[in-house]
């Protein structure tokens, strides 16, 4: 028999037949959660760019940028804001994707390296709970959207709570349809919505400028140019504070992304493919659309009878005089809801609650329990105001998230050094990653300890500064600890000539 459980080629790594064999009876072993093959590390730079785009041009994203708007910062503060926390947290994203592309591994099994297979059950939970929250979120929007359009299209329907609910309730079944199909479905729904998407986003962009300069003597400069409102920064603590919570919450945003990005980079042809297309394909898609989403909602202010400015996108297209173009606006909005909740938000839930039990929740069974979730969380409840979406939604999950992606670098790349027993990874008792029965204890207290001061910030008013920049502290603090305290745990390595014995090359 062949001692050999994984196979290398071109630095890419997969089960070898024997090992998928012995690991078939494995309570931790499922057709889902398995390694992908080589042959099944089929996408591209573009659908990893297209991936991107569609899951960046979405109401969330939207709604971060006008939030920060909304809460006093200019139009290029905003723009600024978003664009320094998406080239912070791609840091974290392109590193935790090397796992995923090398060894072809899931988000839940990559969180076995650090957690323990038992371990690695809170862990994934704890990221596929924030999913079926960003669900529900998405849901919501793209539930308006839908009713929205029935209001333009259909004759003397004004629509109402109930109507509205029953529309959010059929988009839900769409979400739920598309998403059983499964992820390589899902990267040919990215494929053809993200240049759609695009088009659509400038046609907004187009929109808001025309709609000030019939307003009046409206220049685009003067929508450029809005100047910060005191008034509201200092409700916020100050600019810098409200910035540093904007940093926080952008960083946060992605961060879930961050954690289960192998769930997506384990399909990519190579590292260099899902290098590039993440380049690519997120800080530029961002960045454009968070300026987009910054001067419409400084736009509305000039168009809006009261001066108010509007960060729904949903209520931005009931403004638009043309049914025509609402409806096309409105359908532009399912489109983008639909590329970002499948693709961000029900895969990686779903494989978490496979996690738990792979012998009996499939992929399938998970999306189901995904959107059920969804549906009890209520999480559309932090999308009254900007406040609430960026200081009790964003910021209370970063804060939760953030040390989790802190000791998943620090045990790949600084105690594990990049090498893992792929086989071990899907073992009980007898393999390398069991710790003890079943949890890595160090990898829980890092992630205690990286939790504590934004919410010591959350109870003493003079370490607030703790809780609008929790993000970053947090991940640096389990970033340093974990590594450290895992030099008393030893047995979980895996060293160069183990590597060799074990590889087929």
């Amino acid at each position: 028999m062949s001692i050999y459980t994984q196979r290398e080629h071109n630095g890419l790594y997969e089960l070898t037949d024997v090992a998928r064999a012995e690991l078939i009876d494995s309570k931790y072993y499922n057709g889902d959660l398995a390694p992908t093959s080589i042959s099944q590390r089929t996408w591209t730079t573009y659908n990893v760019s297209s991936l991107w785009v569609g899951m960046s041009i979405c109401l969330p994203t939207y709604a971060l940028s006008a939030s920060l708007v909304s809460l006093g910062l200019s139009t290029w503060a905003a723009l600024i804001n978003v664009t320094i926390g998406n080239l912070l947290v791609l840091i974290p994203m392109q590193l935790n994707s090397h796992a995923g592309t090398k060894y072809g591994i899931p988000y839940p099994v990559f969180a076995r390296l650090a957690f323990g297979p038992r371990g690695a059950h809170i862990a994934s939970i704890a990221r596929g709970i924030v999913g079926c929250g960003w669900v529900g979120i998405q849901t919501w929007f793209g539930g308006k959207a839908l009713h929205l359009i029935l209001m333009t299209l259909v004759p003397d329907f004004s629509g109402n709570q109930a109507t509205l609910f029953l529309t959010c309730f059929i988009f839900w079944s769409i979400n739920i349809i598309l998403a059983y199909r499964g992820p390589e479905w899902i990267r040919k729904l990215e494929c053809w919505g993200a240049p759609f998407l695009g088009i659509l986003s400038i046609a907004l962009l187009i929109w808001a400028t025309l709609a000030v300069k019939s307003n009046g003597n409206v220049e685009i400069l003067d929508v450029l140019n809005l100047p910060i409102n005191e008034e509201k920064l200092l409700e916020g603590g100050g600019f810098w504070a409200v910035f540093a919570a904007g940093l926080t919450s952008n960083l946060a945003f992605w961060s879930t992304l961050a954690l289960n990005i192998p769930d997506f980079s384990r399909y990519a042809k190579s590292q260099r493919t899902q290098f590039f297309g993440q380049l690519y394909g997120m800080p530029t898609t961002l960045g454009i659309f968070a300026f987009i989403s910054a001067y419409v909602t400084a736009a509305t202010s000039f168009i809006t009878p009261d001066g108010s400015m509007i960060t729904d996108p949903a209520e931005v297209v009931t403004l638009i005089s043309n049914s025509f173009a609402t409806v096309l606006g409105a359908a532009g909005i399912i489109i983008a809801t639909l590329t970002t909740n499948i693709a961000a938000n029900f895969v990686a839930p779903a494989n978490g609650f496979s996690n738990l039990a792979p012998k009996k929740i499939s992929y399938k069974t998970g999306i189901l329990i995904t959107g059920i979730l969804a549906i009890i969380m209520r999480p559309w409840q932090f999308m009254q105001s900007g406040n609430a979406f960026i200081y009790d939604w964003l910021g209370l999950y970063g804060v939760m998230l953030a040390p989790i992606a802190g000791i998943f670098l620090a045990d790949y790349y600084i105690v594990k050094k990049k090498k893992i027993d792929v086989m071990s990874l899907f073992q009980a008792e007898e393999g390398r990653y069991w710790y003890q029965k079943g949890f890595n204890y160090i990898a829980f207290f890092s992630w205690l300890l990286g939790c504590i001061p934004p919410i010591l910030g959350k109870i003493i008013p003079s370490l607030h500064w703790m809780t609008n920049n929790g993000y970053l502290i947090s991940f640096f603090i389990s970033l340093i600890i974990y590594p450290i305290l895992m030099k008393t745990s030893p047995h979980s390595l895996v060293l160069s000539d183990e590597m060799e014995s074990m590889t087929e090359r």
